[in-house]
C-alpha cells in the first residue's frame, strides 16, 4: 500500500528552523520524484522543492531559495525538508507527494499525497 506520512511540523519563532520528514512506504524512492508543497490559509497550494534520481533537486519557489533544502535518505525511504530562517509568511500546511521519475512544478502530476503537517511561524 502506497503511503506518505509527513511529520516534524509545529510552532517555531521567526528565524528558527524545522526539519520536516516525508516517510514513504509501499514503493521505492528510486523510481519516483517526491515534491514538497505548502498551502497557507486562503491561498492556493504552492510547489516548493522536489527531488528525483532522474533530475536531481529542483526549487520552484523563489520565496524559499537559500532557506529551504530538500534531501533524501534511501535507507529510511524518507525525504526531508530542512527549513531555516523561518518567517511568519511560511506558516502553512506542508505536504509531500509522489510523481513518476521526474520532478514537476505542476501539482496535477502528483498522484499520491500525504496528510500534511502544520507549520506555524510566530513569536
Amino acid at each position: 500500500q502506497v503511503q506518505l506520512v509527513e511529520s516534524g511540523g509545529g510552532l517555531v519563532q521567526p528565524g528558527g528552523s524545522l526539519r520536516l520528514s516525508c516517510a514513504a512506504s509501499g514503493f521505492s524512492l528510486d523510481y519516483y520524484a517526491i515534491g514538497w508543497f505548502r498551502q497557507a490559509p486562503g491561498k492556493e497550494r504552492e510547489a516548493l522543492l522536489c527531488i528525483s534520481n532522474y533530475d536531481g533537486n529542483k526549487n520552484y519557489a523563489d520565496s524559499v531559495k537559500g532557506r529551504f533544502t530538500i534531501s533524501r535518505d534511501k535507507g529510511n525511504n524518507t525525504v526531508y525538508l530542512q527549513m531555516n530562517n523561518l518567517k511568519p509568511e511560511d506558516t502553512a500546511v506542508y505536504s509531500c507527494a509522489r510523481t513518476y521519475y521526474y520532478c514537476s512544478a505542476y501539482i496535477q502530476t502528483f498522484s499520491y499525497w500525504g496528510q500534511g503537517t502544520q507549520v506555524i511561524v510566530s513569536s
